[in-house]
């Protein structure tokens, strides 16, 4: 007999967070044809919930409503329950996540609660979580779900109005005016993109804003894009060094950061970095894993060394399956509470550690001897005083305290290790592994771990075996099912990854493959008469909007990533289908970058390498350890506007201008080009340094 008194639709799917509801006393469908048609012949309304795993607010709405037998029974009655894993599905929730802000007037969230009309799935009403009983200001849930119910049937030839101007105003957002063929494409962006992203730092904290703070690591790789520029052009900007290195060493030291096992939090729930909302993504520490590598190649301050390597790890360690893939999340909460894994006592420690000088050193430094930062007299360790303020204090050598932390650090990460384990979401999500294997790649290169870059080719072959099926991609794996048609996230990440995966090793077959993907990308995306390219394939479900996304979010726009790998593709390669598609986004998203650059910074930087094209090194040569130091010389130093190969002679390369660039008498033979402009083969070391350093490639 079943311990479970009910069993819904959503057994049958693969996604955990659609299987966490699956014994829901809701009568939840996944979103397909079967609930559609039940809505549409039913007359019945559709109460769309959509959340993901590690969503804290989503665990709660399901524990106090969802759970419950009497709100169930109410839902039953009144609506044709839909459930949707946001992770999954990125395309509804973008739609409904519009829709919401449009009717509303405000950001929504998640879990995102809507409510649509049977027939033709347009919302009328919504919001994000509903209590159960009456709480924040809100009525009960039930009593929302009577209300809704009531309004629909009562006044359909309103909500009918309304949807038509919703329509309309959805389908306005996406037809938008490119600019006109003569208009010239300038910097003027870039710097007003730039002023508003120093407008919006906190100079006390670092990051945009105040509570709750978000990493944006897009934002934050714009600065130090620009920074690095103007260290180039022998103006090094202060303000933008400070906006950085301040955000990132405030984030390294604060609560957002895992201490013990490495790995950030999505968000802090303060200004100060202080405590976060738990849950850890693979989408955010990717992209952080390449900002920390790359800014401690510029630098060379060892936190930021550290916090790369570390991250590196736990994404090694906890976040990849045996068989190579990212898996997408560790969830928030754990023995049914938010942050219990992560937090201390002082006793616990007390208790874990060798002596009174060791234990010492970790209080003062992590903030135990300061009160409880957290509930129930509960801590969670922030760095509250560095390794060499502490030297200082307890009169030791630095070399002791670094010690002693090392030393105890270990010890509680193998405590914490015993207890119960947040829960992680296991499916391998296709556009957040390529945002993990271009993260690999970089810290791969910069931190010279030969171990991250093999990481990063495991997920890489992961994908390619399962989710690179008919020439196509598929966005989710999970427990042996490869599903979902792919996005434009997709296929755009994806081959960002692998041209950063080129740059630490060259391997027969996987420029070919992003070659591929790119030749997809414009065939089933690309809107060839407006520029620009689609969320969703042209043959992909019919819903109410085909989303074509122009500003970065959580994730950085598929749109400028896309821009940005074609432009470097096409330079590579030299066809030129690729810069005229990436030329036709940046003029189709011209009039946003005008009116709100910095919301748009993964374009900013596709129009950063429009406007100075990218320079492409092609290193050819028959002994490896020569070509590796070659390669070396090229791809370690901090350079965003280089794009560097090392191809052994007997390598297969596609045809075209790549396979001109052939080997010489010489060991190494290096081929430069930027834009459309290539310089004779450079044949020694001195003269390739020579040119590195006259055409300001390489920061001094």
């Amino acid at each position: 007999m079943s311990e479970h008194s009910h069993t819904n639709r959503l057994i049958h799917q693969t996604s955990p967070y659609l299987r966490q509801h699956a014994h829901n006393p809701v009568d939840w469908y996944p979103w397909g044809a079967e609930a559609l048609e039940k809505a549409h012949c039913e007359g019945k309304p559709i109460l769309l919930s959509i959340g993901y795993s590690a969503c804290h607010w989503c665990h709660v709405m399901a524990h106090e409503s969802f759970e419950d037998e009497a709100t169930a029974q109410v839902m039953n009655k009144l609506f044709i329950n839909i459930k949707v894993d946001r992770e999954e599905r990125p395309d509804l929730d973008k739609i409904y996540q519009t829709a919401f802000h449009m009717l509303h007037q405000r950001s929504g969230g998640w879990p995102l609660t809507l409510f649509l009309t049977h027939d033709d799935q347009i919302p009328f009403v919504g919001g994000t979580y509903f209590p159960k009983t009456p709480r924040y200001g809100m009525p009960a849930f039930v009593e929302i779900l009577q209300r809704v119910n009531h309004h629909y049937h009562q006044h359909a030839p309103e909500l009918r109005q309304q949807n038509r101007a919703l329509l309309e105003a959805l389908r306005a957002e996406v037809a938008t005016p490119s600019a006109a063929a003569d208009t010239v494409l300038t910097a003027a962006p870039l710097q007003v993109g730039y002023q508003q992203l120093i407008r919006s730092f906190d100079p006390v904290h670092g990051g945009f804003g105040g509570a709750p703070k978000f990493p944006h690591p897009v934002n934050l790789e714009r600065l130090l894009r620009h920074w690095a520029g103007s260290i180039q052009r022998g103006e090094p900007d202060p303000q933008a060094e400070t906006a950085v290195s301040l955000t990132l060493r405030k984030m390294a030291l604060g609560g957002i950061y895992d201490h013990l096992g490495g790995g950030f939090c999505r968000y802090s729930v303060d200004a100060e970095w202080q405590i976060p909302h738990f849950e850890k993504m693979l989408y955010d520490n990717g992209p952080l894993l390449a900002l920390y590598s790359q800014i401690g190649q510029l630098t060379q301050e060892p936190l930021f060394h550290t916090v790369a390597a570390e991250t590196g790890d736990w994404t090694v360690r906890e976040m990849q399956a045996p068989d190579g893939g990212y898996y997408a999340t560790l969830d928030a909460d754990s023995e049914g509470k938010e942050g219990t894994f992560y937090l201390w006592t002082p006793d616990q420690v007390r208790a874990l550690l060798n002596s009174t000088e060791e234990y010492l050193a970790f209080a003062v430094c992590y903030g135990l001897e300061q009160p409880p930062n957290f509930e129930n007299h509960a801590w969670h360790l922030r760095v509250t005083a560095e390794a060499s303020e502490l030297a200082r204090r307890l009169s030791v050598p630095p070399v002791q305290v670094a010690e002693w932390l090392r030393s105890a650090r270990q010890r509680l990460f193998e405590a914490r290790s015993q207890r119960i384990w947040p829960g992680r979401d296991e499916k391998i999500l296709t556009a957040w592994n390529g945002l993990m294997i271009r993260g690999m790649a970089i810290a791969g290169r910069h931190l010279d771990r030969a171990d991250l870059v093999a990481s990063a080719e495991r997920a890489l072959d992961f994908i390619r075996a399962q989710l690179w099926k008919n020439g196509r991609l598929l966005a989710v794996y999970k427990d042996g099912q490869s599903r979902l048609n792919a996005y434009l996230d997709d296929y755009a990440f994806l081959i960002d990854g692998i041209l950063e995966l080129l740059q630490c090793r060259w391997r027969d077959g996987d420029l070919d493959f992003a070659l591929t993907l790119a030749e997809v990308l414009l065939d089933q995306f690309e809107d060839r008469e407006a520029g620009g390219f689609y969320f969703t394939t042209s043959d992909h479900e019919a819903l109410i909007q085909r989303p074509k996304p122009v500003h970065d979010d959580a994730l950085p726009s598929g749109n400028g990533v896309a821009a940005q790998v074609l432009l470097k593709l096409g330079h590579l390669t030299g066809r030129m289908a690729y810069l005229e598609a990436a030329e036709r986004t940046l003029r189709w998203a011209w009039p946003a970058l005008q009116q709100i650059p910095t919301a748009c910074n993964s374009l900013l930087m596709a129009l950063e390498d429009y406007l100075d094209p990218v320079q492409i090194i092609v290193l050819r040569g028959s002994e490896a350890a020569a070509l590796e130091a070659w390669r070396d010389r090229c791809a370690r130093s901090y350079a965003p506007h280089r794009l560097t190969l090392a191809i052994p002679t007997d390598a297969r390369v596609p045809t075209g201008l790549l396979a001109e660039r052939r080997v010489s008498a010489a060991p190494v033979t290096a081929y430069l080009c930027s834009g459309l402009k290539c310089l004779p083969p450079i044949t020694t070391l001195a003269d390739l340094d020579a040119e590195l350093a006259r055409s300001g490639a390489t920061i001094p």
